[in-house]
């Protein structure tokens, strides 16, 4: 953790020396636990209410898992109030897993090979992987930005192409780490990119994907969010855009696209929740920015597919997210498609994943990027993906399993890209 601070503040230079020292929060004590909801969610519901707790993945859902982040203050009384129920401890201790997993390796510049996939990284670090990927590929790439964050950070992505040259083929678009928290999609998203790039000259298969599709690789679409989880929070989520009247911070960038963001019950309307909507359709500076790239993208060459990878449950989805009976017009092939992807991502190491729309899959979301993208940009194909796990480490997985996920995250990809009409 500390080294991740200091590569940020030396890449952001002599603009960081006025800010304060950041205030790191501590996770020392907190655990976390995971208990089962049963058939009636309003046990558990009024238990992380009274007590004031966090979920890592919404609120608690009758015949689910709730996944509940406890302080050293309140494990005493949570562990009361859940006697006779059943429960395991995910972290014993939240800070010494947090501690482990930021135990950054350091990066040389220029030395892109696959090791940089065997540890997490700062943010700095991963846009000089980025530079140093594309320098390698000078007349096949170029580093792409959708456009800049609340804080001036350019969302920054690689953009690759095969024999027909720059912008000529359908794109291909590949978000990571919408949630700061998600670190696993960044480098998985990362893993894609470079596996495609850097095999294109020797892989006859990867060479055909290459030449067919261009493709836009973005590890990182909350730069804010991601840096602040960095050097902050650990558990942060949102983005870190501020709101007039309210001392909270943040809005949920994937609550916050413009298409059916007002239906209720997908977001929440509270400043201070993980999964704040914002005030008004768009109004995060990175959606804005996000959902106008995706448009230009559309006109000028086309979107074949748009995949939004996220952490964690092992889940491959598809629209839509604001409506648990409304389908999209292509759904029998999107679930056609979306059972392949597991199966092959099952292939790889055995690791299953569950498929079918956002809605009845996980929960219900509005104003997410994959209905907004499907219906409003147009794209061919959306899907959205929860990687590893299900539930042992959740956000703070291994830095031992970033090659498997990628590995069998890349299969489900390929499938796709064999079988997209």
């Amino acid at each position: 953790m500390k080294f991740a601070a200091l590569s940020l503040l030396l890449t952001l230079g002599s603009a960081a020396v006025s800010r304060p020292k950041p205030q790191v929060k501590s996770y020392k004590g907190y655990k976390v636990f995971r208990v089962a909801v049963g058939t009636d969610a309003s046990k558990v519901s009024g238990i992380v209410n009274k007590l004031g707790l966090t979920t890592w993945k919404g609120a608690p859902r009758a015949g689910t898992f709730a996944d509940i982040v406890v302080p050293p203050t309140e494990v005493a009384t949570f562990e009361t109030e859940v006697s006779g129920m059943d429960v395991i401890t995910m972290h014993e201790d939240l800070g010494a897993s947090i501690d482990e997993e930021s135990t950054f390796q350091t990066y040389a510049a220029g030395a892109v090979n696959s090791t940089w996939f065997n540890s997490y990284h700062a943010y700095a670090d991963h846009l000089q992987f980025l530079r140093d990927l594309q320098a390698q590929y000078p007349t096949q790439s170029a580093i792409v930005t959708s456009g800049n964050s609340g804080n001036g950070n350019p969302i920054t992505g690689i953009h690759f192409w095969g024999s027909s040259g720059k912008g000529k083929k359908p794109a291909i678009v590949l978000h990571g780490t919408v949630h700061a928290r998600e670190w696993i999609s960044t480098m998985t998203v990362e893993y894609l990119g470079y596996n495609l790039l850097t095999n294109y000259a020797s892989n006859t298969e990867i060479k055909g994907f290459v030449d067919k599709y261009d493709f836009y690789v973005f590890p990182v679409v909350n730069p804010d969010g991601f840096i602040y989880s960095q050097t902050n929070d650990r558990m942060w989520r949102k983005n870190r855009q501020t709101l007039s009247g309210s001392s909270c911070i943040g809005r949920d960038i994937n609550r916050n696209w413009p298409f059916q963001w007002s239906v209720s019950g997908g977001a929440s309307t509270d400043p201070c929740a993980q999964d704040f909507k914002g005030r008004a359709q768009g109004d995060a500076p990175e959606t804005a920015a996000l959902s106008s790239w995706l448009r230009t993208i559309k006109a000028n060459q086309g979107l074949k597919l748009f995949i939004d990878y996220h952490a964690y449950s092992q889940l491959f989805m598809t629209p839509y997210g604001y409506s648990c009976t409304a389908l999209p017009a292509k759904n029998t092939e999107f679930q056609a498609l979306a059972k392949g992807a597991v199966a092959a991502i099952k292939a790889v190491s055995g690791t299953s994943y569950a498929y079918g729309p956002i809605c009845t899959t996980i929960y219900k979301a509005t104003g997410s990027s994959v209905d907004y993208v499907n219906d409003v940009v147009g794209a061919d194909y959306t899907f959205t993906s929860e990687l590893r796990d299900t539930g042992n480490y959740g956000f703070l997985l291994p830095a031992s399993q970033i090659v498997p996920t990628a590995k069998e995250t890349y299969a489900g990809l390929r499938y796709l890209l064999q079988n997209m009409k």
